[in-house]
């Protein structure tokens, strides 16, 4: 199975977690060394629950970047630190 794993970089090392598998996080103070600990988790995870009898969750998640262009009023507006409500539409394409 193929799962979606989000990599995030902390203050002093990465973390990684799993949105299908909740619980499966691991560290590391690489990314490489985070995708290590992560695919060890995911196995360690999967095995607890096949020890368990309970089924393998399915992948379900769906990963995608999304391009924005932040206008020059939204990035002042983000830097002076006042809070923000925006209502988005999207136009004809």
């Amino acid at each position: 199975m193929r799962y979606a794993v989000v990599i995030k970089q902390t203050k002093s090392n990465y973390s990684a977690y799993v949105p299908d598998l909740p619980g499966c996080i691991a560290t590391g103070h690489t990314i490489e060394e985070v995708e290590t600990q992560i695919r060890e988790a995911i196995a360690f995870h999967l095995e607890g629950l096949r020890e368990d009898g309970t089924p393998l969750p399915h992948p379900a998640s769906h990963v995608e970047y999304v391009e924005v262009v932040a206008t020059p009023v939204l990035k002042r507006m983000a830097l002076s630190g006042r809070r923000l409500a925006l209502n988005v539409r999207q136009g004809p394409q």
